[in-house]
């Protein structure tokens, strides 16, 4: 009769071992690192991207672009450090009246707080970029949770928030357990449609350049991806606007991407 029962209690811990490994194994989500790319298209139709990463964007609940069939775009800049040009791009965020997403680092909060201060108080979202700009494949679960964190903690300082729930890459490198990670945490992943080599600062060519490059390839839905330690961008941004609303296009919040459906 022991050895019954010993038996029986065998079986049950080695089934319930097995569901364990089972749920482990499908729990964890694959940590292969991809370089965020898209797939520009002529004409100025939306851009696409690669289809595994719309898979994983869906799984995810990220976006790359808006409804294609609408004429909106999603301004948004990144901020990893300060070059003396963000006043110029929220003066004429402000003149405009056109609301931007920014996605700051650590380093940014520490040395451009009354400029995240202003984005706050001018309505424009406020972004997590990571505290070090490492590249997120690379840190494991905690080390991820503590790059976001400590970006919230010195954010809520500094402003006392609103919550941050929107979070750019890092140098556009991702993985599946990072963006089902992050959305645990509960940000979504905001990647982009529309970009260019701007972040450059000793290769800068004008804001002629810069108002070409993204109107070439401006598209339904674009979520367009500008630095602003570009004065090319600075200079730029208000021609683009201006141009981009005569073209019929209106400047919308990320807040309002949700509101366009379907996504891809």
């Amino acid at each position: 009769m022991q050895g019954t029962a010993a038996r029986f209690i065998t079986i049950v811990l080695l089934i319930a071992i097995s569901i364990a490994t089972l749920s482990d194994q499908v729990l964890a989500y694959e940590n292969k690192t991809h370089n965020w790319s898209y797939k520009p298209a002529p004409q100025h139709t939306p851009s696409g991207t690669e289809p595994y990463y719309v898979e994983l964007l869906e799984q995810s609940d990220g976006y790359y672009i808006g409804h294609p069939n609408q004429k909106t775009l999603y301004l948004t800049f990144d901020n990893g450090y300060e070059n003396g040009y963000t006043e110029k791009v929220l003066d004429v965020l402000k003149e405009k009246e056109v609301p931007a997403a920014f996605f700051v680092t650590g380093h940014y909060l520490h040395s451009a707080a009354d400029y995240v201060k202003r984005m706050v108080e001018e309505g424009h979202i406020v972004g997590n970029h990571s505290f070090h700009h490492p590249s997120l494949p690379a840190k494991d679960d905690a080390g991820l949770e503590e790059e976001l964190t400590k970006v919230e903690e010195r954010y809520t300082q500094i402003t006392g928030g609103p919550y941050m729930r929107y979070l750019r890459p890092p140098r556009g490198e991702f993985s599946e357990r990072t963006l089902m990670k992050s959305k645990e945490l509960g940000y979504t992943n905001v990647f982009w449609s529309l970009a260019y080599v701007d972040w450059e600062v000793d290769k800068q060519k004008g804001g002629d350049y810069a108002y070409e490059k993204v109107m070439r390839r401006i598209h339904p839905g674009a979520i367009i991806l500008m630095h602003s330690v570009s004065p090319d961008n600075a200079e730029a941004l208000a021609k683009i606007i201006d141009e981009c609303e005569k073209l019929g296009y209106t400047f919308r919040s990320l807040d309002e991407l949700g509101l366009s459906q379907p996504l891809f």
